[in-house]
Parts: structure tokens; C-alpha cells; sequence
């Protein structure tokens, strides 16, 4: 708990020169006076986590598509709504026919970029056809949204936008709405990294990398005047770090305090309102399956899943009830066959000794580490600071271990973590993922899918092949669910994977700020409905 304190400590430390850096950012300046007397906030100031060094290329990676949505600089067609749902944000309506292959989107009228330029159909098309051109450099995979084969088609004197495919989408408004697919002014963006021209709230003044950002209100932003004048974005990796500038003024808003005694303190202080969102996340470890990696063998992940007391840590001092424990990769609260799962993995490190005894896995030199063909198992855990990830990568750890599975911790930043899981790198490798990408756990579950080149880990099924490729085109809603619950079973029965738990989104900000809503699905954080405490 001292290393900790010390840790948080140089944090908090590190986001007051940040703040420096980015010219007074306590929490929130005020107006002149303007409402029986009271002063009305006009900058906010927000504290959240970095991702993909703070950069904005929605064509790049994943969490640069999802900081383009989070900072408020991007939006989407539709987007999704508190039940996970798609609807209308930039587009009025959407009309699908020949068998949902074709869909036609109607844009809403007087929208204009953050530059004043118009969002007509044409610019909606060139952007929707620059991310899947543009995303096969980078890692962020946006056609697994929109395949690459569809066409899209302007009609700006309709203002529509039509797009015909090969294959038939159940929901492309749901597709739509990934913060990959944002509507961006491609040909008004000069610097893609940094000072993408989008139709959100707030528009890019400056970036200081690893730092943050300034922002300002778009002046041509369609859904009337934002709320602030000012937004500024602070990169704060560490929890305590997060808790301790919102307490100091420093930060108004902040996004997923996870020291249990920090939120349990801002609780209960009244100048602070906790919200929190019912989660629709997992944390994961991947375990790499690939050709000559020790996890290749079944024996030894079986053994992984059955030396590991999941409640205990979910139900632990440092985890506190964030998570809930599971066996599925999908969350217990949104069904798909969820109670009808088995799971025969159940702690028992008797139950693992043998299994790994049996498998011919034993410690044979009396180090307390086991070996695998003649070398002592030392198993490369990736993990980085976040969600509690790095608490869980030091529990499970200490169960392998007692187990006689040797485990090396390499702890860094989420974008290490990418990095490493990407190039194969790593035997487990700790993540906490959005399950409800495009509104359903499609795209996700895809991940175990041997077809797909955004399966990391190796992972080798027929059967899960056969189930996942009809899941994906089914139209039927029960057939569905059936072959969700068929691809859960099949990841357990394989040992595929080793879940952490079932997380909650939450922020945290002070009386300065009138309202904030935080939704299921993470993609939003800084918004229009975020107001200054006292605004009309």
C-alpha cells in the first residue's frame, strides 16, 4: 500500500504540471454572472485515461476511432442509446431492402462541420470510403463494420446515402454507429493524428502529446450551442491520481475511478455525484494458442482456469465488488443463454496439480516450477493500468504460481499491451473489452474465429467456425441466441480463455458540473448533455 501511495502520489503530481501545461485548468473558470447572480462554468476539465498516445486517426487503431467519439470531436450516423440500441444522430432515417443488403440513410438537414463546411451526402460517402481505404495501414479493421466490397452512392439533392452489399447486415445502423464509422471532413483534415474535422460539440485548439488536449466549442455545431466554451482533456492514468485531482479542484469530471476507497470516499462526499452504467464489458486475458507457445497445449490452459479462485478476487479488498465473476466472455447481464452455460473449470488446485501431473507437466528438478518439454514454464503476462487489469494480472499470478506455473509480469501502457497481442508476443495478455461492439456481440465473439485476422491468439475451432459464420448472417433474433450460447459453451469447453470479470463504466464529477450521463456502451464521455452546474 506505500508503493501505491508513493505511485499515485507522483501521478497526481504529474497531472497538476499537466494542468500548468495546459494554462489553468482548475476545474472549471466561470462567467460573468448571468442567472439571478449565480455564475455559470465555462470551461470544463476532464480527467480520463490515455489511449494510443492521446491521437485521434480513427483509421489507425481502435482507441483512436473511440477517442474521436469520447472527446466530442466525432459522430456518427446513429449511435447507440442507453439500451443498446441504434438510433438516429447525424442521419434522420435508415431503409433497408433487397433482403437487407441495401440500405438507404437519409442525413439530417443543417449540419456542418466544425469548419462550417456543409455534411452533405457526397462528404459522407468520401468518409465512409476513406476509413475502409485508409484503415487497411492500421490495425483499427473498420470494415468488420462496412465490408470493403459495398458501394456507396450520394444523392445530394435527396440527401441520401445508399449502400449496396454482397452480404445482408441485420442492423447497419448498428454498424454504422461503431466510433470507427465517425463523419469526418476528409478533405478539410490536414492533420489526421490530431486535428480531425468532425461535426461533435467541440473542435481540437491544441495537442500536447501525452498531455492533452484544449478544445473549444464548434461554432457550427447543429444541435445548438454547446455547453462550455472550453474543454480541457487531461491524460490521468492512475486511479488515485484521478480521485485526488478531483478532490484538489483540479479536474471537474472524471472517467472510471477504480481504487475502492477513493469511490467509496467520493460516495459519500456531497460535492461529488458517482454515476454509474450497467456494464457491458468483460475483462479477458487472451491466451496465445499459436503454433510453439506453452498454451498451445489444452492440459496446461485447463489447469490455468482450474488454479484460479475468481470470486475471491472479484469479492476482494482491492477489486471490491467492481466485478462480477464469470466464466463466459460474454457479461451474465445480457443473457444469451448465460444460465444454461457449464462450466466445468471450477477452482479446485488439486483438480489442476492433476491435470498437469497427467499431462506429463511436472516439476522435476524441485524449483517449484513445472516443466514443458524439458524447460521450466515461464509464461509472459501483459497487462497495463487500467480497469483494475493490472490487479487481477498480480492475482492470478500468485494462483498459477501456487500451482507450479511460472508467470513473468510485463506491465506497461494499453498501447504496449495492443502492440504485444498484435504481433503475438505474449502467453497472457489482459484487456477489458466493450462486448455490444455495433449493438451485439458479433463483431466480438469474431475474435475466436479462425477466419479472422483479428484472431491474436491462435484460436482453432470447426465447431465454433461452423456456429460463429451462421451467426453472423442469421436473421432470426432466437436462432441467435442459440448460437450464442453454442459459441460461449465451445470457448469454455476449449479453455480459450481466462475472463477476469464483468465491469461497470462509471464518472465521477464535482458540483460545478449540473448533469453528465454515462452510457452502457463507453463511446461517449464528453458531450452536449455534460452542462455547467446553474445552465439554463
Amino acid at each position: 500500500m506505500k508503493k501505491l501511495s508513493k505511485k499515485s502520489a507522483a501521478l497526481l503530481v504529474a497531472g497538476l504540471v499537466t494542468c500548468g501545461l495546459l494554462a489553468g485548468c482548475g476545474g472549471g473558470d466561470k462567467a460573468p454572472a448571468k442567472d439571478g447572480g449565480k455564475a455559470v462554468a465555462k470551461t470544463l476539465t476532464f480527467g480520463c485515461q490515455m489511449y494510443s498516445d492521446g491521437l485521434i486517426n480513427p483509421a489507425s487503431q481502435v482507441n483512436c476511432a473511440w477517442n474521436v467519439s469520447r472527446f466530442g470531436i466525432g459522430q456518427t450516423l446513429f449511435r447507440f442509446d442507453d439500451n443498446v440500441k441504434a438510433v438516429p444522430q447525424l442521419a434522420e432515417s435508415a431503409t433497408p431492402s433487397d433482403g437487407n443488403k441495401t440500405w438507404t440513410f437519409k442525413l439530417k438537414k443543417g449540419i456542418k462541420f466544425s469548419n462550417g463546411t456543409e455534411m452533405t451526402a457526397t462528404k459522407v460517402k468520401e468518409s465512409l470510403d476513406w476509413i475502409r481505404e485508409a484503415g487497411k495501414k492500421g490495425s483499427s479493421n473498420p470494415t468488420k463494420f462496412l465490408d470493403a466490397g459495398a458501394v456507396v452512392t450520394a444523392d445530394d439533392a435527396a440527401g441520401t446515402v445508399t449502400i449496396k452489399s454482397e452480404k445482408a447486415y441485420p442492423d447497419m445502423p448498428a454498424s454504422l454507429a461503431d466510433p470507427a464509422m465517425c463523419i469526418i471532413d476528409v478533405k478539410g483534415t490536414k492533420n489526421f493524428d490530431s486535428g480531425i474535422i468532425g461535426t461533435g460539440p467541440y473542435m481540437v485548439k491544441t495537442f500536447k502529446d501525452h498531455v492533452g488536449y484544449e478544445m473549444v466549442a464548434n461554432p457550427h455545431y447543429w444541435n445548438g450551442k454547446p455547453p462550455y466554451e472550453e474543454v480541457k482533456i487531461l491524460f490521468m492514468g492512475d486511479a488515485s491520481a484521478k480521485a485526488n485531482a478531483l478532490r484538489a479542484g483540479q479536474i471537474d469530471l472524471a472517467e472510471n475511478i477504480m481504487n475502492v476507497a477513493d469511490l467509496k470516499a467520493l460516495r459519500e462526499d456531497k460535492k461529488f455525484t458517482v454515476q454509474v452504467a450497467p456494464g457491458t464489458r468483460v475483462g479477458f486475458s487472451w491466451m496465445n494458442m499459436q503454433d510453439g507457445k506453452p498454451l498451445a497445449n489444452k492440459a496446461l490452459r485447463q489447469a490455468v482456469l482450474k488454479a484460479i479462485d475468481y470470486k475471491t478476487i472479484c469479492k476482494s479488498n482491492t477489486i471490491g465488488g467492481l466485478y462480477t465473476p464469470g466464466p463466459s466472455v460474454v457479461p451474465s447481464s445480457l443473457g444469451y443463454g448465460f444460465d444454461k452455460l457449464k462450466n466445468p473449470y471450477e477452482y479446485d488446485p488439486e483438480g489442476a496439480k492433476k491435470i498437469l501431473d497427467e499431462a506429463g507437466i511436472k516439476d522435476t528438478n524441485g524449483d517449484g516450477i513445472r516443466e514443458i518439454n524439458g524447460k521450466n514454464i515461464e509464461l509472459r503476462y501483459i497487462s497495463y493500468a487500467n480497469r483494475l487489469l493490472n490487479d487481477f494480472s498480480d492475482a492470478h499470478t500468485q494462483y498459477l504460481k501456487a500451482v507450479g506455473i511460472g508467470v513473468k509480469s510485463e506491465y506497461g501502457s494499453s498501447d504496449d499491451q495492443w502492440t504485444k497481442l498484435v504481433a503475438g508476443e505474449y502467453d497472457f495478455n489482459n484487456n477489458n473489452w466493450n462486448v455490444m461492439i455495433a449493438g451485439a456481440p458479433t463483431v466480438f465473439m469474431a475474435n475466436w474465429y479462425s477466419k479472422n485476422k483479428d484472431n491474436f491468439c491462435g484460436f482453432k475451432s470447426d465447431a465454433y467456425d461452423k456456429a460463429y459464420e451462421e451467426l453472423r448472417s442469421t436473421m432470426d433474433t432466437k436462432r441467435y441466441a442459440e448460437l450464442m450460447q453454442e459459441c460461449q459453451q465451445i470457448l469454455i469447453n476449449e479453455a480459450a480463455v481466462l475472463v477476469d470479470g464483468y465491469y461497470n463504466s462509471c464518472i465521477i464529477y464535482n458540483d460545478k458540473v449540473g448533469s453528465a450521463h454515462m452510457y452502457p456502451l463507453d463511446y461517449y464521455w464528453i458531450t452536449d448533455e455534460i452542462k455547467p452546474a446553474g445552465a439554463k
